[in-house]
């Protein structure tokens, strides 16, 4: 008998463990995350929140996903695609890590995109590069941040109908995250029936604005679409020079974590962001608190969005169980997260892996002597196709340089 209760006692023991998660093999190795960053040149700025986003999740979970320790690996690409891809070499063929967050920049993201995708290491980017979700999918990659165009679409909707403006002009990065940005914003203000005048595009390294500032003349209002430390030049050369006209720009053009290097030039510009650091959250006001005292600043779109990338990791790996080894069910897990309560707020993701989320319109006000943007409107759930037909919007060509064209 007693041989017999043993026997049933361990078929039951086995029917109790056969209806839970496997463990993940070699579970007691550290889940390895490698952080691409910038930390010199004009994107250095986003780079070093992205990598304080990233720290301040880890230190939130106790340096724990999914019940396994994590490792994180920092690699400063240098801001440059050559460097990106030697720095994801190296965490991918030396460290292995289990997944890569960031780069920052479209330009780095393209010249990895192909070689993580054949490694089948998954991506949580910052980089808004639009066809990487778009007609060039990547299969490995999620975007919690959006694509270059996806605030710009709202802010656009935004002048036209409730500002009214009818003229525009626009002055972005003369690299594929500015024309992006213009691009997406000249679609919807000409759809409302605006009209872009002008698009000027500055180097990436600009030390004087002056002549693009010159002609800024007989609009409306002028859009920038600026990324990295560049905005807080240009806002300065632009008061300097005694412009007036009212201001338009992008998230990371009046990102929340910049305000502390503008001055009173920057009260009244309006911005849309997929990020704002007055959401009303119980994520996003812990965020904020701690990212101010352990940084000493507020944070920004770069820092929560590799926050938000952490909590998507996490949520992916709990449904998994833990287990980074299955590269395709750790990636389509990755796609499944919904989420309600993150510094961004709610959102879930559409079929390419891109973030379908809120987009808030703020006004730039000072309130007890530091400046600070007060979300004026909300637009929920935006797609990264806007309102338009999916299919209609893949067939056009991305967002470029020259395209859409300028209406004479």
């Amino acid at each position: 008998m007693k041989g017999r209760r043993e026997l049933l006692a361990a078929s039951g023991a086995a029917a109790v463990a056969a209806s839970l998660p496997m463990p993940a093999i070699g579970q007691a190795n550290p889940v390895r995350i490698g952080l691409l960053t910038v930390k010199t040149g004009p994107l250095a700025q986003g780079g070093i929140q992205m990598e304080q986003g990233i720290t301040l999740f880890l230190k939130h979970r106790g340096n724990k996903l999914a019940g396994r320790a994590t490792e994180l690996l920092v690699a400063d690409t240098g801001g440059n695609p050559a460097g990106t891809k030697t720095k994801a070499q190296e965490l991918i063929e030396r460290d292995h890590v289990d997944f890569i967050v960031g780069p920052l920049a479209a330009f780095e993201l393209l010249a990895i995109s192909d070689y993580a995708a054949r490694h089948k290491c998954p991506i949580l980017s910052q980089a808004a590069a639009e066809d990487m979700t778009q007609r060039k999918p990547n299969p490995y990659f999620i975007r919690t941040s959006g694509t270059s165009a996806q605030p710009m679409h709202p802010l656009a909707d935004y002048a036209r109908k409730e500002l009214k403006y009818q003229n525009v002009i626009t002055v972005a990065n003369d690299f594929a995250y500015g024309y992006e940005q213009v691009g997406g914003f000249q679609r919807v203000f000409e759809d409302a029936g605006g009209h872009v005048r002008a698009k000027l595009w500055p180097p990436l390294v600009t030390p004087d604005y002056t002549p693009f500032i010159g002609q800024m003349t007989s609009v409306d209002a002028i859009v920038s679409g600026l990324g990295g430390s560049n905005p807080v030049k240009f806002m300065r050369q632009y008061k300097d020079a005694g412009i007036t006209l009212p201001l338009l720009g992008g998230g990371v053009a009046m990102d929340d974590g910049l305000l502390k290097s503008f001055g009173d030039e920057a009260i009244g510009v309006i911005s849309c962001a997929g990020y704002t650091a007055d959401l009303n959250t119980p994520s996003n006001r812990r965020f904020v608190e701690d990212s101010v005292r352990e940084y000493g600043g507020i944070p920004g779109s770069y820092a929560s969005g590799l926050y938000t990338n952490g909590q998507v990791a996490e949520a992916a790996l709990e449904q998994i169980g833990g287990n980074t080894d299955n590269k395709e069910a750790f990636i389509a897990a990755m796609r499944a997260v919904t989420l309600t309560d993150t510094p961004r707020g709610p959102f879930h993701f559409d079929r390419f892996g891109n973030v379908v989320g809120d987009f808030f319109i703020r006004r730039c006000e000072k309130q007890d002597g530091k400046l600070v943007n007060t979300t004026i409107k909300t637009y929920n759930s935006v797609s990264q196709f806007w309102t338009y037909d999916e299919s209609w919007f893949l067939s056009q060509p991305v967002y470029s340089r020259d395209y859409p064209p300028l209406k004479t």
